[in-house]
């Protein structure tokens, strides 16, 4: 790698959008973050995929909502007070991702984070962009273009046209 190439990604700081999945704590890039919403009554659509929990009406918008634990394949988790949707944008496609709690934005420097090592968790490592190092923490940095697959994406359309 060039010398200019090293400098810019020194320089470079990351904002992310922190959550958490069960003991795990997660990251998203903050411009594919729409908004950050509270919980709220979903409309189950008959034959989905199982992680797609429902449809939302946000503001006249019909958004699919995606249960991330579901689709990481980790154990289903109780709704509770904290429990949040994360309204992203995937492929000009909006989608709520269900969460279990929403913890803070960060700004970490580019070069503390690093490839994601073979086996990190349980998760596919697709969805994975790196593991940022901060302050004795690690964070997964997801990303939101390579959660669904580009069926799947084309199956979330028609949840929606369902809805």
């Amino acid at each position: 790698m060039s010398n200019l190439t090293e400098d810019k990604k020194e320089k470079e700081i990351l904002q992310l959008v922190t959550f958490r999945l069960g003991n795990e704590e997660f990251s998203l890039d903050i411009l594919k973050v729409q908004e950050i919403i509270r919980h709220m009554e979903l409309t189950r659509v008959p034959r989905t995929p199982d992680f797609v929990e429902g449809v939302i009406n946000l503001r006249g918008r019909v958004i699919p909502v995606l249960d991330l634990r579901k689709r990481f394949g980790l154990s289903a988790g109780a709704k509770t007070h904290e429990t949040r949707i994360i309204v992203v944008d995937v492929d000009d496609r909006t989608v709520g991702l269900k969460v279990d709690a929403v913890s803070e934005v960060l700004r970490i420097s580019a070069d503390t984070v690093e490839p994601p090592p073979a086996l990190v968790t349980n998760i596919e490592s697709d969805y994975i962009k790196g593991v940022g190092k901060l302050d004795g923490r690690l964070l997964i940095l997801l990303d939101v273009a390579r959660i669904l697959t580009r069926s799947e994406k084309d199956a979330l359309g028609n949840v929606v046209t369902a809805a």
